[in-house]
């Protein structure tokens, strides 16, 4: 007798429709991030973008937002990857509830509300605290590199820009001319009736890759002219007087001119040349300050700039601005020991664990190069060496660093979509509330 197996009919019909909570357990992330958007979180900025009553009802902004912050907890960030997602995983059908926005509406609906998106993350820190997930105990922060939506070959320094332009300008120039004698022929020739003024194609491109070169040199030049005021203005030398003459050698660049070496990219100019231990990248600079307690994020920002020292006061204040509160202990690498940051955490009565120069051994007490100096981070040196392998310190690896990596690998962000530091700022963002909520989504189910 032959075993009898259960009925496979792919053909069958259902008698019922099926319902979305069937399509995944119940407690699932899905069903969780959904019911928190639909029930919890206020809309009304993204609500109110809509006053008016005509055209084509849009998707509900309600399931949009689901929709996006479910893919984000999920890794997916591209908006076609989105938009296939709808059609093949029944996770995410049970977000939009077998909906099917097209990958041109989930894109426009993020480069829309963007700002409204960003701003949700204080409103799903808020769920996070309220879950006892956020004690404010002990805060690391940490800055990564990440991509921009950008070519690092896309990127010429002042000094090329410099010699391209003039060569550019003489090529286009010549190419001008040898158009204006054509058109000057062909009218001879055809008549004055038939166009001919026309340039060609590889005249416009050259023109107009001379136009980019111009734009990004007077760019980084007001940048060096500014930078050169600032200087002036921090000058303690009186009104009246001249300053006293600069002692050394003479600068290789006059005070409001870029440097040679000076770089600007074309396709995102606010993006910097990056270094990584992996090489340079153009790319971001993403802050985050984490709670020791759950992993969660509490304050996060972005920057164009390689250090990581001026971003210390911006995110202790923005845990204020998030939480209410300030944390009781602040632990953070080298990267943002100055004394400035180190009194300022006094002044907020925040305890710091700064290393002050190259970890050793484990250790964040440094010796030789690299290691701050002044009374302030020789009192700091002081306390890390004091506590030794036990001192509060040795919990800032375990607490910012695995949340990169779970936003970078797990998650697999290698690289941002948006260009310009406003809106790659608002995407950030909404990578952190992305992670916020899969950590909350774990501790409600």
């Amino acid at each position: 007798m032959g075993k009898t197996f259960r009925a496979w009919d792919v053909d069958q019909a259902w008698l019922l429709p099926p319902s979305v909570d069937d399509f995944v357990p119940a407690g699932h992330a899905a069903h969780l991030v959904r019911d928190l958007v639909r029930e919890t979180l206020d809309l009304r900025a993204i609500f109110d973008d809509y006053p008016e009553d005509r055209g084509q009802p849009p998707y509900h902004p309600a399931m949009m937002t689901a929709l996006l912050l479910y893919a984000y907890s999920r890794g997916l960030y591209a908006s076609r990857r989105i938009a296939i997602a709808c059609d093949e995983r029944v996770d995410v059908m049970a977000v939009t509830g077998l909906q099917r926005p097209d990958f041109r509406t989930i894109s426009d609906f993020r480069k829309r509300h963007l700002a409204a998106l960003g701003a949700l993350f204080v409103q799903v820190l808020g769920l996070c605290r309220e879950a006892g997930l956020v004690k404010l105990g002990h805060v690391a922060l940490d800055g990564t590199r990440i991509k921009a939506n950008a070519s690092k070959h896309k990127a010429m320094s002042y000094g090329r820009m410099v010699q391209a332009e003039a060569a550019l300008a003489e090529e286009v120039a010549g190419w001008l001319e040898a158009a204006a004698a054509a058109d000057a022929a062909d009218d001879a020739e055809l008549g004055a009736d038939r166009r001919g003024d026309e340039l060609p194609a590889w005249v416009a491109d050259k023109s107009a890759r001379l136009a980019k070169i111009r734009d990004a040199k007077a760019a980084l030049e007001a940048a060096a002219r500014g930078a050169a005021e600032a200087g002036d203005a921090g000058n303690p030398a009186a009104p009246d007087r001249a300053a006293p003459p600069r002692r050394g050698r003479p600068p290789k660049t006059p005070p409001g001119t870029p440097e040679d070496s000076a770089q600007r990219n074309f396709t995102d100019p606010d993006s910097r040349i990056l270094k990584t231990k992996d090489g340079f990248i153009q790319g971001y600079n993403a802050q985050a300050a984490v709670d020791g307690a759950d992993q969660i994020v509490v304050a996060h920002g972005l920057t164009n700039h390689g250090s990581d020292q001026a971003q210390l006061t911006p995110l202790v204040d923005a845990i204020q601005t998030n939480t209410g509160r300030s944390p009781k202990e602040v632990s953070a690498d080298a990267g943002y020991c100055s004394e400035a940051n180190l009194e300022a955490l006094e002044v907020r009565g925040i305890r710091g664990y700064v290393a002050t120069g190259r970890q050793r051994h484990g250790q964040a007490s440094a010796t030789g190069r690299g290691r701050q100096q002044g009374p302030r981070a020789q009192a700091m040196r002081t306390r890390l060496r004091r506590g030794g392998f036990k001192s509060r310190y040795r919990f800032r690896k375990q607490t910012v660093e695995p949340v990169f990596g779970q936003i970078k690998q797990a998650r697999g962000l290698r690289q941002f979509l948006l260009r310009s530091l406003a809106k790659v700022s608002h995407e950030w963002a909404l990578i952190c509330t992305a992670h916020n909520l899969v950590k909350l989504t774990r501790a409600l189910a």
